[in-house]
């Protein structure tokens, strides 16, 4: 506004127009492409050495150059390597979809995690310690928040406007759509960093083991970006369809082990090792209850009545409980039902946790136990680490669950990309690491995507599979947090290729 109009308002209305404008001007947004560099020290797997870590934001953009988002990334770099051509980028993804990629970054392979006991449950006061365990000694890593996430934010227009929500969800909101995008991002990201002849690793937890997989072949195919190893923690079930008998019975295992965690199973399986007694489980779901599911209200009464008294054995529940639900026990009941008579729950993405409920009846859990938990220690700890340890400072709302709905899941082949870019890249490897008491993404549906990504059998030396004593995030776990961190060091060591090897078969 020009002062030769100001002049003959009164002076409060002149004052409010100022403090209006300055508002204007101070708005509560994100720097659409900004870069905070602190220098650290570590001592990881019996090393000591410097690292740098980057916190910044980078944009996305369209198709005519503009940005139309901005997405806050940290970026973890080793000191004093010579030559980062052989050195791998890690780059790091949590799922939701809406969730930030805060997870894995403070709680499994950064160089700082959480400030918990051994078992994972918070501490006061919140806060960070060292990980001794971190990959930082072996690879340089990523983690990247999607649109909405962290810090990351959709940019307004020049005219000052946000798309509109079906835009937004056209754009960024949806399985290919978030791939897409964030395999454009990375081009820059890597372009930027000069890190395109680097061995390439991605590593995504539970929705990001369905965006990891699609960006392994998105990568391949539309950036020309190849990658040397996938990791999904946790897995979906990334476009592999395991519905009706399928579906219900591989949830046997996962209740078979978190009945022996609380001691609730017969006295001769709580008597067996996990190790010994999950492998029996596994063969009894694979070569009797699913084909007995596959029989439905035709199955012979006898056959019925074992296979109740079995599977009732195993789960550590009633063979009432089992014959009411016709064999198929969903999770919520089981969750609600195990413990009733202790009169506790417990948790879904890591059922170690116990819940207490208004009343003992019903048939789910009133909260999330292990997600209560974990809020107790995330929240306040990565909003320390950024400001006070990073030095990256924002009035910015930090969202580890953003706003990303209704997402639109159509499309999913994720899983059979995944497949073709193995095909296409020799050098691909594909590893699995679950949590036997996950109960949303339970480990033997993990083991069946497994069996299930490469029909042919003719990759199955590039497939793995490790299981964990733990949850969802089974790196919360402090001895699993350093055999996690092993298994992902020794993956990554593994999928290198020795000197001079083409990409051939």
């Amino acid at each position: 506004m020009k002062l030769s109009r100001m002049i003959c308002l009164p002076v409060t209305v002149i004052a409010i127009l100022i403090t209006t404008s300055a508002l204007a001007d101070n708005q509560r947004r994100i720097d659409v492409d900004s870069k905070v560099v602190t220098q650290h020290k570590a001592n990881i797997n019996g090393q000591r050495f410097n690292y740098t870590v980057a916190t910044g934001t980078q944009p996305v953009w369209n198709d005519k150059g503009n940005p139309i988002a901005t997405l806050q990334y940290t970026y973890y770099t080793r000191d004093k390597v010579d030559d980062r051509t052989t050195r791998p980028l890690l780059i790091s993804f949590n799922g939701g979809p809406g969730s930030a990629s805060v997870w894995m970054h403070l709680a499994y392979t950064g160089p700082r995690v959480l400030k918990i006991d051994d078992e994972g449950y918070p501490i006061q006061p919140y806060g960070v310690k060292d990980n001794p365990y971190s990959v930082l000694d072996i690879a340089d890593i990523v983690y990247v928040n999607p649109v909405n996430t962290g810090y990351s934010r959709v940019l307004e227009n020049d005219k000052g406007e946000l798309p509109s929500q079906a835009k937004q969800k056209e754009m960024f909101f949806g399985v290919n759509a978030d791939i897409k995008y964030l395999a454009e991002w990375l081009n820059t990201f890597v372009s930027r960093t000069e890190r395109w002849r680097s061995p390439k690793f991605l590593i995504g937890e539970s929705y990001g083991t369905t965006r990891v997989s699609g960006l392994a072949h998105e990568l391949q195919n539309s950036q020309w970006m190849y990658i040397n190893g996938v990791v999904l923690v946790s897995p979906t079930d990334i476009g592999i369809k395991r519905d009706g008998p399928i579906k219900a019975a591989n949830r046997l295992p996962y209740f078979a082990a978190t009945a022996w965690y609380h001691k609730a199973l017969s006295a001769d399986l709580q008597a067996k090792d996990l190790n010994e007694l999950l492998p029996e489980v596994e063969q009894f779901t694979v070569n009797k209850l699913i084909p007995a599911l596959t029989k439905g209200g035709f199955i012979d009464a006898d056959e019925k009545r074992r296979i109740i008294t079995k599977m009732a054995n195993y789960a550590g529940l009633s063979e009432k409980f089992v014959e009411q639900n016709n064999l198929d026990v969903p999770t919520q009941f089981f969750w609600k039902e195990l413990l009733r008579e202790r009169g506790q729950t417990i948790g879904r993405l890591d059922s170690r946790y116990l819940g207490i409920d208004k009343r003992d009846a019903g048939e789910s859990p009133d909260y999330w136990a292990e997600l209560t938990s974990w809020l107790h220690s995330f929240t306040p700890a990565i909003n320390h680490y950024l400001r006070e340890e990073l030095n990256y400072k924002t009035d910015v709302k930090y969202n580890l669950f953003g706003n990303v709905h209704p997402w639109d899941r159509s499309g999913n082949n994720t899983g059979e990309n995944l497949r073709l870019a193995m095909a296409q890249n020799p050098y691909l490897n594909v590893m699995i690491q679950s949590g036997y008491f996950d109960g949303a993404t339970n480990y033997f549906d993990a083991k069946y995507t497994l069996w299930q990504l490469d029909p042919s059998g003719k990759m199955k030396d590039r497939l793995s599979f490790k299981g964990y004593r733990s949850g969802h995030m089974m790196y919360l776990r402090h001895s699993d947090l350093e055999k996690s961190n092993n298994d992902l060091r020794k993956f990554i060591m593994q999928a290198l290729p020795k000197k001079e090897q083409p990409a051939r078969y």
